[in-house]
């Protein structure tokens, strides 16, 4: 699975770890297209090595976002180009450890600015702390394809 980091500057979820995508623009006829564009803009990975399998349902975040996330395979050999701005890294985790229900956790941690105590889901890989919105999406990949 493609993550990657995100750099510490950003007003928005700084440092943590992510799927290469974002907002949808005006010229984008499709949530799969907004992730094919985004995944260029951000990691310089070009659509002709990504095969699109399909969406699962949209994810609506603890601040009201709507994420549809798109599954992909990604076809070797390619490039990357992270954008340095917005990517600190880029990395891989194996689908293997991602379908194994014992690496994810719930946690619970208080928030600021009154969101209260709040449960999550958290991903420890390596040296990679996967959790909240991220975590809870590939959480429901891994019961999509268990089932």
């Amino acid at each position: 699975m493609l993550m990657t980091r995100r750099t510490d500057h950003l007003h928005d979820h700084p440092g943590q770890v992510s799927f290469p995508g974002g907002r949808t623009e005006e010229s984008d006829a499709s949530s799969i297209e907004t992730a094919l564009r985004e995944t260029e803009e951000e990691i310089g990975l070009h659509r002709r090595h990504v095969d699109v399998i399909g969406a699962l349902p949209d994810y609506i975040t603890a601040s009201g976002y709507r994420v549809t996330p798109v599954v992909s395979i990604i076809q070797p050999p390619f490039g990357l180009k992270p954008d340095s701005f917005e990517v600190a890294e880029v990395f891989e985790v194996p689908l293997s450890f991602l379908m194994s229900g014992m690496n994810y956790q719930r946690l619970q941690a208080d928030f600021p600015r009154g969101w209260g105590r709040r449960s999550f889901y958290a991903i420890p890989y390596e040296q990679y702390f996967i959790w909240g919105a991220t975590a809870a999406m590939l959480r429901n990949l891994f019961h999509f394809l268990r089932a």
